[in-house]
């Protein structure tokens, strides 16, 4: 099944002057699947908060059902405006079932970010800052072969900006054997916690450390190929990283 081309990641105004409904400050409609049971006031639904935890992640977890059991696959994707890419061999079972299941594959896919470990006093109250992402819906393999090169681009794009201009495009050989999926940005929910820890009254004069231990990505100085030819210096777009 052929995918239509996805909604730009930067929309304008209608031309009657309201809000692009799908725009980055709009907001996704909770669903029974996306409100959480818990700590119901640590979810988020607008589109700026739900994107820029999608954007910041190198990998996703995608579940579906095969063979009446779950799978959990953790895989790189791509965004681009309200739509999900997700790539692999035409031989990857998720991808061949969802270009031969009648309306596509039910899936989930998820991201998570931690951003700091959580001691409190008590071993009950340990926990995590975070921020994930959790997507709903039905995955359709693209066909098209315009939208399958936007969709690779955007995810060597997504590891890192700028990369998909400094390399060889897809061959058509290298496009027949890759299965593109795509998943709408439509049953969506952000969760994040920030903070310090939850100690109960009784438990602040114990004699224990309690606080956060911050944790963020670090990167190196770049290692070049062994067979890289030289005088071919380091992108300058690796220095945003």
């Amino acid at each position: 099944m052929t995918a239509t081309p996805a909604t730009p990641a930067t929309q304008t105004p209608d031309p009657a002057g309201q809000p692009d409904p799908t725009g980055p400050t709009a907001a996704y409609e909770p669903t029974d699947r996306t409100v959480p049971t818990r700590s119901r006031d640590r979810a988020r639904y607008d589109r700026e908060t739900v994107h820029s935890i999608l954007d910041q992640a190198y990998v996703c977890h995608l579940g579906f059902i095969r063979d009446g059991a779950p799978v959990v696959l953790p895989t790189l994707f791509g965004r681009v405006g309200e739509a999900l890419y997700l790539h692999g061999s035409t031989g990857s079972r998720p991808l061949r079932a969802a270009g031969q299941a009648d309306p596509g594959l039910a899936v989930c896919v998820t991201v998570t970010h931690v951003d700091g470990l959580v001691l409190a006093r008590s071993a009950f109250h340990h926990s995590l800052n975070y921020r994930s992402v959790v997507v709903h819906g039905t995955a359709y393999q693209v066909t098209d072969e315009e939208e399958c090169r936007i969709a690779l681009d955007a995810l060597v794009d997504h590891v890192v900006p700028g990369r998909s201009a400094d390399s060889r495009p897809a061959s058509a050989k290298e496009l027949a054997a890759t299965a593109v999926i795509r998943l709408d940005l439509t049953e969506v929910s952000a969760k994040l916690r920030t903070g310090g820890p939850n100690d109960d009254a009784e438990d602040l004069a114990l004699p224990h450390w309690a606080g956060v231990v911050p944790v963020a990505p670090a990167y190196a100085a770049p290692v070049p190929s062994a067979d890289l030819a030289p005088g071919i210096p380091v992108p300058a777009y690796l220095a945003t990283l």
